[in-house]
């Protein structure tokens, strides 16, 4: 067993004692189903933009001279020392993260569009009336499903398998806003093959990320606003230990977490930032990122 797994299985044994626990107390003084859940315990950003790379692992990007801007992030910012992605190829950790179910995708291959009409972050965001957009580098234009263009993979944008999510809502990055205030409440961005350190090296992610997002983080420091950094998977050889980096006015600077996250631990977190009161798929079961956040 990994020791991810050791720590899950740990972790899990815990909360459900905790969870026993507040349903006692929930007994004795009427409190409802769902107390366990500490309410206000993730803050609520006014916008949120996720970014996701690419196949590297933890030790590959934190503390690496070749990623000074997502350091420099994590410094200022905080760092979650012990996150982990769920499987190996690419696209089932997309689902995973977007819908808390790897929907029985098991491969990289391209899914035939609305395939499933599963919950998922963006449609519980869009029927709680919040706005949702992502936001995909080298997609060929708004709202299209094609397979592959380029430096664009459908691999990695899990919205297109959805459909309750309007295809419209899938944005080229070029359609980022510069005026941030107009950002959605809450939206993805999926850089291209080479942005994403997929086809390029950690350098050149970097480098992308602060020329793209930079201003962007800037501003979200000031602005009730969160950057969320995060990997699909490892390189295959850490036990899918990936690097995950927090960064906004909501954050605690120079934090860190070294609790056992993964991604349906973060799309939990992504939800509770919204006010949703639904949780998609394994979502449900998880574990908001806590111990990180400004008072």
């Amino acid at each position: 067993m990994s020791g991810s797994s050791v720590h899950r299985r740990a972790r899990t044994v815990m909360a459900s004692a905790a969870a026993l626990a507040a349903a006692a107390v929930g007994l004795w003084t009427g409190v409802g189903e769902g107390s366990a859940h500490a309410a206000g315990a993730v803050p609520s950003p006014d916008h949120v933009v996720v970014v996701v790379f690419e196949n590297h692992a933890y030790s590959q990007v934190v503390g690496s001279s070749s990623a000074p801007y997502i350091n420099s992030l994590k410094s200022g910012g905080a760092n979650l020392t012990q996150s982990y992605a769920e499987t190996h190829p690419s696209q089932p950790n997309y689902y995973a993260l977007f819908s808390g179910s790897t929907q029985g995708v098991t491969d990289d291959s391209c899914v035939t569009p609305g395939f499933s009409s599963a919950p998922n972050l963006a449609s519980e965001v869009i029927d709680a009336g919040r706005s949702w957009a992502s936001y995909n580098e080298s997609l060929p234009s708004e709202g299209s499903t094609t397979c592959s263009s380029g430096k664009y993979a459908q691999k990695h944008n899990p919205w297109f398998g959805f459909s309750n999510v309007p295809t419209s809502s899938a944005k080229t990055f070029d359609q980022f806003p510069t005026d941030y205030s107009t950002l959605p409440q809450m939206s993805v961005v999926t850089p291209n093959l080479c942005s994403d350190m997929h086809d390029c090296s950690v350098s050149t992610g970097d480098t992308w990320l602060k020329n793209n997002l930079g201003a962007y983080a800037t501003w979200a420091k000031t602005h009730n606003s969160l950057l969320v950094l995060t990997f699909d998977e490892d390189n295959r050889l850490s036990g899918n230990r990936i690097p995950t980096v927090l960064y906004g006015q909501p954050v605690t600077a120079g934090s860190s977490s070294s609790t056992t996250y993964n991604h349906y631990d973060l799309l939990r977190t992504l939800e509770d930032s919204q006010g949703l009161t639904s949780h998609a798929g394994n979502a449900a079961s998880a574990e908001d990122i806590s111990g990180i956040w400004a008072s």
